[in-house]
């Protein structure tokens, strides 16, 4: 029989197990938490792990040198972890984070780690980041989440490490919970000859969403790319306190995406969907909770999608595109312009770097696409330029929910076509723009009378009728050529980054079950 729910939030319950739900009730009077409230975020007090700036909005680090303090009188041995996901700090050679969450809060927190599996000598403290959603009345109940975070320093390049997650009363290396341990490898020292990165966005929960998870994994990708709207919390995606929001579609989703995030680190940026307004600053409370990412970007405390890393020769830049957005303003100008001044400089360091042959760009909102929500003139605006200065390599966006690919494009126009099997030179020819927003959810269609065209299944080219959206959120119509390839599915994206004397992106476009629908080469000097 089920213990009553009397006293449990209904939210929470439904996330307990009945062993959970008698612990709560027996120590609901005697527990000390640390309540992380949508005013007290805002007010600085979400901390986080590894080194960051001070400089900024104010509003909640994702920084702190030390870890939380107690958390909870909970027994731990009541509480089962799960959701693991990794990120790669601001150097994927030497640092990983750890995070995963927790149906309750726990007392001392962990992460046991070593070069074996049965040898998890090095124990790193974790802290909690404890996260409550406020009541909207005849709408949801107040939902408390508790997050897991570790920052693993110092580590070797180029290395395979063990690792599982626990807390007072919960030990990975006991004979009980061996089975939760896992892995990952580190960023090799130098170039390797070959590796691959995978990208999608607008994933959601739901089964196509875990079989693209399942069908990337099968990719051995070195890390992959989230490019926004990652779980749909907030199916309205409005960047409004008005929006319906359900806080425990966050621990579905990173149920779901465990069995890839635990050993692939899962780079987030923000969507939006992903600017939860009932968490400060600017919505992005929650995404600073729930993720720890590189501390590399101009302001991680504010702005936890934006960042860089370079693995092998690719440098990879992540921006947040809700801040030059025409389509959705809800945070237009958040960053008064020091998000583009940051990517100025990083895409010129990125540039000059001798290791760096490419340099990956990806972000939510489409700067070319035909679907649904078209281009954001927004970010052709504020970014285009300084990718054209910086000749980046390849743009990846989400934002619609069907793979497009664009030719190679100019100052606006084809600069060169890039058919299915191509290659092109940013040097000479202008960017490729990749929409990869099949991760999941719900697809989109293209412009009536617009045939699908991708590998196997060849259009013959033609304009487009689309449009973009300006300033004044309008939208203003536009006549296009460089929609090259279209395809309506669930779909991700696979680059296999090759180093040496010829240098090149080998860009695949896969299906949820594997099957290739696109691919072209990126060469510089080609």
């Amino acid at each position: 029989m089920e213990i009553p729910h009397f006293g449990i939030p209904p939210e929470l319950a439904r996330r307990m197990s009945m062993a959970e739900q008698h612990e709560y009730l027996r120590t609901r009077l005697s527990r000390r938490r640390t309540l992380v409230t949508a005013g007290a975020v805002a007010s600085g007090l979400l901390t986080g792990c590894g080194s960051g700036s001070d400089a900024g909005r104010g509003g909640p680090t994702a920084a702190t040198r030390s870890p939380a303090p107690g958390t909870s009188a909970t027994p731990g041995s009541f509480v089962t972890p799960f959701g693991r996901h990794l990120a790669f700090g601001a150097d994927p050679k030497t640092q990983m984070r750890i995070s995963w969450q927790v149906p309750l809060a726990v007392r001392k927190p962990y992460v046991r780690v070593g070069l074996r599996p049965d040898d998890l000598g090095r124990r790193v403290e974790a802290e909690l980041r404890d996260l409550r959603t406020p009541e909207l009345k005849g709408v949801r109940p107040a939902v408390e989440q508790y997050y897991l975070h570790a920052a693993l320093d110092g580590l070797r390049p180029g290395t395979t490490y063990y690792y599982g997650v626990g807390h007072e009363g919960f030990d990975p290396a006991s004979p009980r919970h061996r089975s939760t341990v896992t892995s990952f490898r580190t960023a090799p020292a130098s170039p390797p000859e070959r590796f691959v990165f995978t990208a999608f966005g607008d994933q959601g929960v739901g089964e196509e969403a875990a079989l693209n998870d399942r069908t990337l994994l099968r990719r051995r990708p070195a890390f992959h790319l989230h490019a926004g709207d990652i779980c749909y919390a907030d199916p309205t995606g409005k960047g409004k306190e008005s929006d319906v929001f359900d806080a425990s579609q966050w621990d579905r989703f990173l149920k779901q995406t465990e069995p890839v995030a635990r050993s692939v680190p899962w780079m987030v940026t923000t969507g939006n969907h992903d600017m939860e307004a009932w968490y400060s600053p600017d919505g992005y409370g929650g995404q600073l909770a729930r993720f720890s990412l590189p501390e590399s970007g101009f302001d991680p405390r504010t702005a936890p999608g934006v960042y860089s890393f370079t693995y092998g020769n690719v440098g990879v830049v992540a921006l947040d595109a809700n801040d030059v957005s025409y389509e959705i303003p809800a945070n237009y100008g958040y960053t008064e312009g020091r998000q583009t001044r940051w990517l100025d400089r990083t895409l010129g360091e990125l540039r000059s770097a001798k290791d760096v042959d490419f340099i990956v760009v990806f972000f939510h909102h489409c700067a070319y696409s035909t679907s649904t929500h078209a281009s954001d003139g927004g970010v052709r605006a504020a970014w285009l330029p300084l990718f054209a200065r910086h000749e980046v390599d390849l743009v990846v966006n989400g934002h619609n929910h069907v793979y497009e690919r664009t030719d190679a494009i100019r100052g606006g126009e084809v600069g060169r076509p890039v058919p299915v099997g191509g290659t092109t030179d940013p040097r000479r020819d202008g960017i490729v723009y990749v929409t990869a927003g099949g991760g999941g959810k719900e697809l989109y269609g293209f412009p009536g009378g617009v045939k699908e065209s991708y590998e196997g299944n060849t259009a013959d080219h033609e304009a487009v009728d689309s449009f973009h959206w300006t300033r004044s959120r309008e939208t203003r119509a536009e006549s296009v050529q460089w929609s090259r390839v279209r395809y309506r599915g669930f779909s991700f994206l696979s680059v296999e980054a090759v180093s040496g004397a010829a240098p090149r992106l080998e860009v695949s476009a896969l299906t949820s079950r594997g099957e290739r629908i696109d691919h072209f080469e990126v060469r510089r000097g080609a």
